[in-house]
Order: C-alpha cells, then sequence, then structure tokens
C-alpha cells in the first residue's frame, strides 16, 4: 500500500491531507449530531411542566441552554414568554439562525474536500502525464519503464481523490439531511411549548375597552 502512495508522487500529499481531514469531520459530526445529544428525549415535556407550575426561574433557563441545541432554543422562548405569541416566535427565529449554525459547522468545509480532492487527482493525473511525456522526449519510447512510471502517477492520483471524494460527498449530503430532519423536530416541540404558554391568553375572555387599558404591559 504505501508502495502505491508513493507512486502517486507529490500530489498524493495534499489527497493524504484531504482525507484525514475528511474522516475527522465525519467524525465529529457523527457524534454532535445524535438525536439525544441535539434533542434529548422528554427535555420539550419537562420544560411544559415547568410552565404548568410556574417553575420557570433564572436556575432553569442557565440549565436549559447548557442542555442541548433544543434546550437552547426552549431557553428562548421560556424567556420571552410574558410578551405576545409574536415575539416570542422572533426570538426563537433568531436563536434558531444560531442553533442551526452550529449544527451545520463543517458541512461547508466537507464539500469543499469533496470537490477539491477530485482535482487534486486530476492535477496529478496531469503530473504524471507530463512526466511520462518527458521520459519519452529524453530517451524515447524504448524504455517502457519510464513510460509506465508516469502512468502509474497518473492512475492512481486520479483514482486516491476518488476514493476520498465520494464518501466526502455521500457524507456531506446526508449531514445536510440529518441537519434539516433535527431542526424540524425542534421546531415542533417549540411549537408544542408555545402553545402552552400562550394557553392562558388563549383561553382568557376577551376583555372590553376598560379592561384592556388597564392591563399592565407586558
Amino acid at each position: 500500500m504505501l508502495e502505491i502512495l508513493k507512486a502517486g508522487g507529490w500530489a498524493m500529499v495534499p489527497i493524504l491531507l484531504c482525507s484525514a481531514i475528511t474522516l475527522a469531520i465525519i467524525l465529529e459530526r457523527f457524534w454532535s449530531l445524535r438525536a439525544r445529544a441535539v434533542v434529548p428525549a422528554g427535555l420539550s415535556d419537562e420544560v411544559r411542566e415547568w410552565a404548568r407550575a410556574r417553575k420557570l426561574g433564572p436556575e432553569h433557563l442557565d440549565a436549559l441552554r447548557a442542555n442541548s441545541p433544543l434546550g437552547e432554543l426552549l431557553a428562548a422562548a421560556v424567556s420571552v414568554r410574558h410578551y405576545p405569541r409574536e415575539v416570542i416566535k422572533e426570538r426563537v427565529e433568531d436563536t434558531g439562525r444560531h442553533v442551526v449554525h452550529y449544527l451545520e459547522r463543517f458541512l461547508n468545509t466537507l464539500g469543499t474536500l469533496a470537490l477539491i480532492s477530485p482535482l487534486l487527482g486530476l492535477l496529478g493525473t496531469v503530473l504524471g502525464l507530463i512526466r511520462m511525456f518527458l521520459a519519452v522526449m529524453v530517451s524515447g519510447v524504448g524504455d517502457p519503464m519510464k513510460m509506465a512510471g508516469g502512468i502509474g502517477e497518473a492512475l492512481v492520483c486520479t483514482a486516491s481523490g476518488l476514493c476520498v471524494a465520494i464518501p466526502a460527498y455521500i457524507f456531506h449530503r446526508y449531514f445536510r439531511g440529518r441537519v434539516s430532519s433535527l431542526v424540524v423536530n425542534m421546531e415542533q416541540q417549540v411549537f408544542l411549548l408555545l402553545d402552552e404558554l400562550t394557553a392562558e391568553d388563549t383561553a382568557a375572555p376577551p376583555a372590553g375597552p376598560a379592561v384592556r387599558a388597564a392591563r399592565p404591559a407586558r
């Protein structure tokens, strides 16, 4: 195996570097995008119970923010629970953009590696062919070993670049879909909490003009 890599020439160095980075990102994303780490089971139910029992103090908010991305969204909703529903939704959307950015970290890098790896393989292929033609110019076609060296370098670089690019592209698409699925799940949990927080205002009868004027601003 080592001999095959050596046959690829110096162009194999960036390809091997890309393969190491690709593997590291794939393993890190598998660990970070676990469902129990992003959307812990029962967390939303627990927060709704806190809302019903009026136990949503600062310590609960700090615990939520440190719990998970879902907890950060729930904490954003709870922190402005005394405001109208539209204000709560805006706060959740603002926080959601930061959460999605966190979930998608390194995915652009993975996509870039999927793009440049075959180009690096193509570069190695071209260099190998140039090496072969230079050998032909110097010693003619009578030395097949020199021609074989250039052809071997070209083929090894091409195959290596594709071996890095194909898994990188597959996992890039997979993790994109994984993030989308987790975001939809978090949205569902947040809307359940939002309904719980605004249930009291929805259930209350509409107040007359005098009552509404006397109600304290939220």
